[in-house]
């Protein structure tokens, strides 16, 4: 049997499904979740007013330590808010990095400023706060009035993004403390690492904010969803106001007091955020096991399982593996699709896409080394019997009100 025809049978036997296309992450929804959403139902609050979404956002203020959590339409809209409360402004720069989801680049270009990319590091994926501090060293000018400039455009550094990739924290507290001696505000990307700690402390709670994503594949979901992260009770109150459309309380006028926008959660939403997030642990325990898993067989093959970084826990949202070059990633690719197993490449990096192409970036040689050999692979919470055609019938006839599968 060759490497790659044992790597389809391992992933076959681990998600106990012999024939069908093994996806490479499922939701899951075995708790609360539809008792929750007929509760909403009843309530007839499914929009944005209903109870559902102070509990979801209690929720997670008290399970990530965040002192406030201010519940968003989805992670963009989190990220995006949080780099306006941040400061962000027309014609300035975001300092974020190259091998991240596009949102991230998108939300810095919704606030009117352009992303600039620093390198990340080869272990966690995330940004490299030596090369940060190198490129700021070279790049950056503090000015008299206290902000931090690019020598090259005259534009001021007005945010720090780093990005949590695939669940693995980056090395957030060596970042915070180059933010906070340049005094550019730190926002944290950890849409995808819901769950996952850095020195006991979790992701999104080192900086002015962080923005968190609960999207239909994240490791808990609603649906589409996000969460705003801050200790700033002022801020967060204005959060919650200019995603509500910043209208004005009153009985009856429709008076706006600033330019708002329609980002905040629904109440089905957030009733389904409620279900989903009292399995979070139990999730995160499934998936280190399956990590654990994983990172034997492959060791056994001699190919390299991208695990936490020291000082973490990980939900290790997305399980990668890392080959020697390009030619041997696209053979794993080609491969496993071929055979039904859904696997996926990192990101085209953000530089090198039509819109941020002109941006300005350091040496970004680990980026470029990732991308020619990160693939991700199927990483769903695994529940026995979950798609069996018992298991998949009694819970399909427990939804009788229609499938959220």
């Amino acid at each position: 049997m060759t490497r790659l025809e044992q790597i389809v049978s391992f992933i076959r036997s681990v998600f106990s499904e012999p024939e069908k296309m093994i996806i490479l992450h499922d939701p899951r929804f075995c708790g609360n979740e539809r008792k929750y959403l007929l509760d909403a139902m009843d309530s007839n609050f499914v929009s944005s007013v209903g109870e559902y979404v102070g509990k979801f956002e209690k929720a997670v203020a008290e399970y990530t330590g965040s002192p406030f959590a201010v519940a968003a339409v989805n992670g963009t809209g989190a990220l995006h808010i949080s780099l306006l409360l941040a400061g962000v402004q027309r014609e300035d720069e975001v300092l974020a990095q190259p091998v991240s989801f596009v949102a991230a680049c998108n939300a810095i270009s919704y606030c009117g400023a352009r992303p600039v990319f620093v390198d990340v590091d080869r272990d966690t994926m995330g940004m490299s706060p030596e090369k940060l501090a190198h490129f700021l060293k070279l790049n950056a000018v503090k000015k008299a009035d206290g902000f931090t400039y690019n020598k090259t455009t005259d534009h001021r550094f007005a945010a720090i993004v780093p990005m949590h990739t695939f669940g693995h924290p980056c090395r957030i507290d060596a970042i915070a403390e180059i933010a906070e001696q340049y005094n550019i505000p730190l926002v944290e990307d950890a849409a995808e690492s819901m769950g996952s700690f850095y020195k006991g402390r979790h992701t999104g709670c080192f900086g002015q904010f962080g923005a968190i994503s609960f999207n239909g594949n994240k490791i808990i979901t609603t649906g589409g969803g996000g969460m705003i992260l801050t200790d700033n009770e002022e801020k967060a109150k204005l959060a919650k106001h200019i995603t509500t459309t910043a209208k004005v309380p009153h009985r009856w006028e429709y008076r706006h007091d600033i330019t708002g926008y329609n980002y905040r959660l629904t109440n089905l939403a957030a009733a389904l955020g409620c279900g989903q997030i009292e399995q979070l642990e139990k999730f995160v325990r499934i998936k280190r096991s399956l990590a654990d898993q994983y990172a034997q067989f492959f060791a056994h093959l001699g190919i390299k399982f991208n695990s936490e970084p020291d000082e973490c826990r990980s939900n290790y949202w997305l399980m990668a593996v890392i080959l020697k070059n390009r030619s041997e990633r696209d053979e794993f690719l080609t491969y496993t699709n071929d055979h039904k197993i859904m696997t996926r490449p990192v990101w085209i990096l953000n530089n090198r896409l039509d819109m941020y192409a002109d941006c300005q970036c350091g040496d970004l040689s680990n980026a470029e080394w990732l991308e020619d050999r990160v693939v991700n692979i199927p990483s769903s919470v695994i529940i026995p019997d979950y798609y069996s055609n018992i298991g998949r019938g009694l819970y399909m006839n427990s939804l009788s009100c229609g499938g959220i599968l």
